[in-house]
């Protein structure tokens, strides 16, 4: 098998220890060739998509929406954005919406409580499940609790 390998110094270097890295991606992403095809077109609507990622993907044998998520459909067709790709949020433990259904699950049903639309990003956000998103910062940071004593000893790491 051949396999491109480069140096990378960028600790020491900054971005020209990357240089011989960039050149070699390049280079492939050239001369490579894709058989990447996506699993809906743009053109399908924002349920078949939806449908098709929690089927093929996760494991789903069907998609519930609540009324929120309903209403937010209704709102993304309104403002004609069904045409963009799906992103879907769910919890990170499992294929599905359920943290205890643990790995790929079969034959369950997802569902998605709400649609945010991030139309600057070009895609939708279903939101499957009870799940933290980012930043996930707890209410009281950790650094909070650290100090540096006299000695330079510092506590309130763990």
């Amino acid at each position: 098998m051949d396999v491109a390998a480069s140096s990378v110094d960028v600790w020491a270097k900054g971005g020209s220890g990357a240089t011989e890295l960039a050149e070699t991606v390049v280079e492939k992403a050239a001369t490579c060739c894709s058989d990447f095809k996506p699993l809906y077109e743009l053109s399908d609507s924002v349920e078949q998509k939806i449908s098709i990622i929690a089927g093929k993907i996760y494991g789903a044998v069907a998609v519930d929406y609540t009324a929120k998520a309903k209403a937010d459909l209704r709102r993304i067709y309104d403002l004609v954005l069904g045409n963009l790709a799906v992103c879907i949020a769910k919890t990170q433990k499992s294929l599905s919406d359920n943290p205890e259904l643990l790995g790929r699950p079969k034959d369950f049903i997802i569902t998605v409580r709400e649609i945010e639309i991030a139309a600057g990003a070009g895609f939708l956000i279903p939101i499957t499940g009870d799940i933290m998103r980012m930043p996930g910062l707890p209410e009281e940071p950790a650094s909070e609790r650290i100090d540096i004593d006299e000695n330079g000893d510092i506590t309130g790491l763990f």
